[in-house]
């Protein structure tokens, strides 16, 4: 295999030690010159860099989440499977009948989309979507 350096054939050859110092030389010139150049990049774009905006609130933000609102998320057949019920702070949902693994798995998806989580607690165990909007 041959390597070439500038101006240094490596073949079997070993380059002279003072070839070596000289590449390494010029290299450290080159990566100076690199440093410099991106030192004056950076001062030119500090100089006129402008303050980002303030993204406005999306309409959603702040309000609250009603059941109704919560209900609307899921197609006929899952929303008769489940009961709804509003709290301070979440939208409880408990399960009318027994959901099976596809239509548990439906449920929690949509959930989990809006925010929410299951909370397993034995009979207790329930949904919750934050009545917060983000």
């Amino acid at each position: 295999m041959k390597i070439l350096m500038r101006g240094i054939s490596m073949s079997k050859e070993k380059p002279s030690r003072e070839q070596v110092l000289e590449r390494i030389s010029e290299l450290l010139d080159v990566l100076k010159t690199i440093s410099h150049d991106l030192t004056d990049v950076a001062k030119s774009l500090k100089e006129t860099e402008t303050p980002m905006p303030t993204p406005a609130p999306s309409p959603t933000e702040g309000k609250k989440r009603s059941i109704d609102d919560v209900r609307t998320l899921f197609p006929k057949d899952l929303e008769d499977m489940l009961l709804f019920e509003e709290k301070k702070e979440y939208v409880v949902i408990k399960p009318r009948q027994y959901l099976g693994s596809d239509n548990f798995a439906k449920i929690a998806s949509i959930i989990r989309d809006e925010g929410g989580e299951y909370i397993s607690a034995g009979k207790e165990s329930h949904f919750r979507v934050p009545r917060e909007m983000e």
